[in-house]
């Protein structure tokens, strides 16, 4: 029986991109859901997943978070979003009869994987399932398509989400494992290094993690001389071109925290909050982690790295084919300062080219329902009949995936050795070697 449509489901570690993949589905109907179960102190009351955007008071929420440093390991708190998601109030989708796409962190764990397989067929019963990384569907969207050039077969993907910066090459659809780099910055990081600064130097704002991430995602950008606008803010402090005023909410008259406009008037009881270094310097940790004690390169470093890491003569269609996805990088100035850096790095001979999209939060759930729409894509999932017979053993036959790979280089230097060895010229059967002796000195 073939399933009645298939669930799209890109579960990142702050949101969850949800819809269901179908011939009449539009590109755009997706639903963005926060990825927490949300306690909030003013309310009095939890809010599960999508039930947060009925919360009229945002101040000092408390966040459960079902991903810890990049990998999901609160599955109670991830089956309350997804209840939530699979229910009438979202997708409103009868699991057993229908198929899901869901992505999954990179380099994720055996055991975590298995539980995954389990809550899949065992807790929702769906009818079959396809599990991957959200950078293994990137080749499936529009990201890299040009009216002039065909599509690619070497690409890099830039994703700079939540937990962490990925730097992942791929070609011909494989993502090539042994020479993904990361990158310990990423949104958590950032907003909470956001709520550090302003709450030594003005408010104390470290529980209000929404209010700093919204001031973050409304006043941040990527500087491209970092030295100059520390200098001009260092001289003319709170009298210079970078300083902003981002005006507090206001949760008792239900009015939202918003960037101060040349026209808007302030009351006496606004809150302003001045943001001036924190501005630009926020963004920096991407570029320059250093900056607080983290022993590792740069985004633009770390590129070279990876692509270094590549066959030679497929390096140069790498560095044409960079692609960028993920919250981070819709900071106004990523796209500049990136390549400014990257064509300081490149060698001469080869052309940077650096590709973007509408939305770089959704491209990945865009690019997973295209692929959800390929007559082949029942040939790339497991069913549950499947799973009931062999377990998680189908999954991992089936999915692609960082062990198998590791698996696979093992075997190709097992066997470069057994070649080497045939290689050796025999020895002279008559040919008999003179005996080693070894002499033991004792001390008296």
């Amino acid at each position: 029986m073939k399933p009645a449509s298939i669930v799209v489901i890109d579960n990142g570690a702050s949101t969850i991109k949800a819809g269901v993949a179908s011939d009449a589905a539009k590109p755009e109907e997706v639903r963005i859901i926060p990825n927490a179960i949300v306690r909030s102190k003013g309310d009095k009351t939890t809010y599960f997943g999508h039930e947060l955007e009925r919360c009229r008071d945002y101040s000092s929420l408390h966040y459960r978070l079902p991903f810890e440093k990049g990998y999901l390991v609160d599955w109670d708190a991830q089956k309350a979003v997804w209840d939530g998601i699979f229910s009438s109030q979202v997708l409103g989708v009868n699991t057993p009869e229908n198929s899901l796409l869901i992505t999954e962190p990179y380099f994720n764990l055996p055991n975590i994987q298995d539980v995954y397989d389990q809550f899949i067929f065992e807790e929702y019963e769906f009818h079959s399932y396809h599990r991957c990384t959200p950078a293994s569907l990137i080749p499936h969207g529009q990201l890299f398509l040009s009216d002039t050039n065909p599509p690619a077969e070497c690409t890099l993907v830039v994703d700079s989400g939540f937990s962490f910066t990925h730097v992942i090459p791929i070609i011909n659809h494989r993502i090539q494992w042994y020479a993904i780099k990361r990158l310990d910055v990423g949104g958590k990081l950032l907003t909470n290094q956001l709520k550090e600064l302003v709450s030594y130097r003005q408010w104390n704002m470290m529980d209000e993690t929404y209010i700093m991430n919204h001031v973050k995602e409304s006043c941040c950008f990527v500087s491209s001389s970092f030295s100059q606008d520390l200098e001009m803010c260092r001289l003319k402090p709170k009298r210079n071109p970078i300083v902003q005023e981002y005006i507090l909410p206001d949760f008792s008259s239900n009015r939202k925290g918003r960037v101060r406009q040349p026209h808007d008037t302030v009351s006496e009881s606004d809150q302003i909050l001045f943001m001036e270094n924190e501005r630009f310097s926020i963004p920096e940790l991407i570029f320059r982690p250093d900056d607080i004690g983290l022993d590792q390169s740069g985004l633009a470093l770390t590129i070279a790295a990876s692509i270094s890491l590549l066959p030679q003569d497929l390096q140069g269609m790498f560095w044409a084919n960079i692609g960028l996805i993920g919250g981070n990088t819709l900071f106004p100035g990523f796209h500049a300062r990136l390549l400014s850096e990257l064509r300081s790095l490149a060698p001469l001979d080869f052309d940077v080219a650096i590709y973007q999209c509408d939305n770089p939060i959704t491209e990945a759930y865009h690019s997973a329902v295209n692929f959800a729409r390929q007559p082949d894509f029942f040939d790339h999932v497991v069913t549950r009949a499947e799973y009931l017979e062999s377990g998680s053993s189908a999954s991992r036959r089936k999915f692609p995936d960082w062990q198998v790979d590791e698996k696979d280089k093992g075997k190709e230097k097992g066997k470069e050795n057994e070649d080497q060895l045939e290689d050796r010229p025999q020895a002279n059967k008559k040919a008999r070697t003179k005996p080693r002796t070894f002499s033991t000195v004792r001390r008296r």
